[in-house]
């Protein structure tokens, strides 16, 4: 089983935007995101600590201007926090061992697939390929992963 923790390397390599949105909690601007368009097969991990968090499997075009997914691939790793910045009530999600902000929750997700919709910062994330998955220590979720066309 993998380790995971809030690697102080990491976070020195984060780019500006990454450093911004995983360790101060900001908000990368919409549209932009790196991963907002990525549909190969893989998993999203955080950027700090490579925890698991979302599969590609459950990612959706939602017209937010970020990357939206439906649930968790371990929830156990993504915590929920009561925000209320910027003048709002919302749910901030939050990696386990990494601490990194990656977003929010919504509850305007697809019914059929749940009702959430986890709204998440591209910039908190690193995207592992299925191809890669195995070599990388995330074998164990490639059954979790399909064929995105």
């Amino acid at each position: 089983m993998n380790k995971y923790t809030k690697d102080p390397d990491k976070i020195a390599a984060l780019s500006s935007e990454e450093f911004y949105v995983t360790q101060r909690s900001g908000t990368e601007r919409p549209g932009t995101g790196k991963l907002l368009n990525n549909k190969e097969p893989g998993i999203y991990v955080d950027i700090v600590s490579g925890e698991p968090l979302f599969a590609s499997a459950d990612k959706y075009e939602s017209h937010c201007g970020w990357p939206s997914f439906t649930k968790p691939i371990e929830p156990a790793h993504v915590m929920e926090f009561h925000d209320r910045s910027h003048g709002m009530v919302r749910t901030e999600v939050r990696s386990k061992h990494g601490d990194s902000h990656l977003g929010h929750v919504f509850p305007d997700g697809p019914i059929d697939r749940g009702g959430l919709r986890y709204c998440i910062n591209s910039a908190s994330l690193r995207f592992v390929h299925r191809d890669d998955m195995e070599a990388e220590g995330y074998g164990d979720y490639i059954d979790q992963v399909e064929d995105v066309e």
